[in-house]
């Protein structure tokens, strides 16, 4: 099916910036929607970006957006999310998603996660 990795994590100062990266391997032709989410200790894993095939973006997470930018490169093997004016609150597991189409129709992928930790 799809793989997916992450990369790009680390610790920084509240105010820095990180661009995380994830990287799809395997059939990525069958790849829809891919997205971001992110667990913090003690939480639910909550969504925090997405974008579509065409390249449509949708931020669920409403304390990100103006902070956050997702995007993606033209193949659809990698989707990159900007962080910028990072908070301690956005101290979390990022982890990447991929919504597969046929003929996985109905399945995702997940990636193993990369650790933010923003320190104040």
């Amino acid at each position: 099916q799809v793989q997916l990795v992450e990369s790009g994590g680390g610790l920084v100062q509240a105010g820095d910036s990180l661009r995380l990266s994830c990287a799809a391997s395997g059939s990525i032709f069958s790849i829809l929607n891919m997205a971001w989410y992110r667990e913090a200790p003690g939480k639910q894993r909550e969504l925090v970006a997405l974008i579509t095939k065409g390249g449509n973006t949708d931020y669920a997470n409403s304390v990100v957006k103006g902070r956050f930018t997702i995007s993606k490169n033209n193949a659809g093997s990698a989707v990159y999310l900007q962080m910028n004016s990072l908070k301690p609150e956005d101290t979390a597991v990022y982890y990447c998603k991929a919504d597969l189409g046929s003929p996985w129709y109905g399945t995702d992928s997940w990636g193993q996660g990369t650790q933010v930790t923003v320190s104040s």
